[in-house]
């Protein structure tokens, strides 16, 4: 059964509790690692500098203490590969679905199922939208 190593859990741990239920369910299932959870300043000014994202700091989800925001890469990880990711992200949203949460995905920020029309890929990025 795969498991969260210590970086992953104390990234996770810097999040809002609905998406460490998600993630402390999906790991039983899907190995991956938790990447990003809470992010200070310097950390958002450096990735939106980069193009990395679209957001200055405090406007990323991933600012907010605790983070509603989470970036959690499925194994074997390949960034080159959508479709690992678009799998990925439906057993999350699934999960989620089944408890009761609203997670948005950065592979289809609109929420239509259509991924190509997704003008900003942030294929890692999770955010808590609310309860069912």
């Amino acid at each position: 059964m795969p498991y969260f190593g210590q970086k992953s859990r104390d990234n996770l741990a810097s999040c809002d509790e609905r998406l460490q239920k998600v993630f402390n369910k999906v790991i039983k299932d899907i190995d991956c690692s938790v990447i990003c959870g809470y992010r200070g300043k310097d950390e958002q000014e450096k990735l939106f500098l980069t193009k990395k994202s679209e957001l200055k700091y405090p406007s990323s989800k991933h600012n907010s203490s605790p983070s509603r925001a989470v970036d959690v890469i499925p194994y074997p990880v390949d960034w080159d590969d959508r479709e690992q990711f678009s799998y990925f992200a439906g057993y999350v949203l699934g999960v989620a679905k089944g408890m009761g949460i609203v997670l948005r995905w950065g592979g289809d920020w609109d929420g239509d199922n259509r991924l190509s029309n997704n003008n900003f890929d942030d294929l890692p990025h999770f955010e808590v939208i609310g309860h069912i």
